[in-house]
């Protein structure tokens, strides 16, 4: 099982990222984790259901869990895109349906929405590894 150089670039990337993001969240206050969980609950709202505290820990957790995943070479390449796809998704659910983060358009983001827009590289990353081909050499190996 190998992985290309362009499918380890995109994990380390977003990899990095996502598990620096969920240790920093380990730290958060109940009013910080009520505030992401409101704008979470915006794409998902079942999600208002849970406890502030709880979400932030679950979210934490979530992200640490997918960081890993990405830097972990043993997992497949599709597996990680999955998850980073699904995590993406809620990421744009939740700046599509929270007010003020979009123009009247609908699509392009207002100044306070700008800092969720620019995660929809997360969903870019996450197509091309679920698509990602094998290498020519490996497909001719494997025939």
């Amino acid at each position: 099982m190998g992985i290309s150089i362009a499918n380890a670039a995109l994990r380390l990337v977003s990899g990095a990222f996502i598990l620096n993001s969920g240790i920093n969240k380990l730290r958060l206050d109940e009013a910080s984790s009520a505030g992401l969980q409101q704008m979470a609950a915006n794409g998902i709202p079942p999600l208002a259901e849970i406890e502030p505290a709880t979400f932030g820990k679950m979210l934490s957790i979530g992200e640490i869990s997918l960081g890993s995943a990405l830097l972990l070479p043993i997992i497949p390449s599709k597996l990680a895109g999955l998850g980073l796809g699904v995590f993406s998704g809620s990421l744009l659910a939740a700046y599509l349906r929270t007010p003020g983060m979009t123009e009247s358009d609908g699509i392009r983001p207002t100044q306070d929405g700008t800092a969720l827009a620019k995660d929809v590289w997360l969903a870019g990353i996450a197509v091309a590894l679920i698509f990602s081909r094998k290498s020519s050499k490996k497909a001719k190996k494997n025939k």
